[in-house]
């Protein structure tokens, strides 16, 4: 399973929301092994990531966010990230990460995305965020998934 219980990886993802946001992606204090397994396995928010290639295919995708999409962990990280959105909606999920790039996140992002069956769902309040380590090496970008509703 790789990144999913990674704790590198974990430790990016949950560092680099602290100093974008100043919130903490995992509820109280906790070891960090029990924290990465919460996350994965139990959060009730979709978490994404994808790398840095030219075309951005996901690195990780919590138990949430496979539910939500209906792809398994194997299909989520093979698959590339501008296909969770439908063609139509492909631009302005670029013009997001734009902003992201620019910016270092984004806190109130909504669009449509679509799922493996083709169902497609609004997120709302999604955070978005730069993968960025404590040397300041970008990794790629991750989302927060709080909310979302078929469409």
């Amino acid at each position: 399973m790789g990144k999913s219980t990674d704790l590198d990886f974990f430790n990016l993802l949950s560092d680099s929301y602290f100093r974008f946001t100043r919130k903490s992606l995992v509820p109280g204090e906790q070891e960090a092994s029990r924290a990465a397994r919460w996350l994965y396995e139990d959060a009730p928010f979709g978490l994404l990531a994808h790398n840095t290639d030219a075309d951005p295919r996901f690195i990780y995708a919590n138990k949430t966010a496979q539910s939500c999409f209906e792809y398994d962990w194997d299909e989520f990280t093979a698959l590339l990230s501008r296909f969770s959105a439908e063609l139509p909606d492909r631009e302005e999920r670029q013009r997001l990460l734009d902003i992201v790039v620019r910016d270092g996140y984004i806190s109130d992002y909504r669009g449509v995305r679509v799922a493996k069956s083709g169902r497609r769902f609004r997120v709302d309040h999604v955070t978005v965020w730069q993968l960025v380590d404590k040397h300041g090496q970008l990794h790629g970008q991750a989302a927060l998934i709080p909310r979302w509703q078929d469409v």
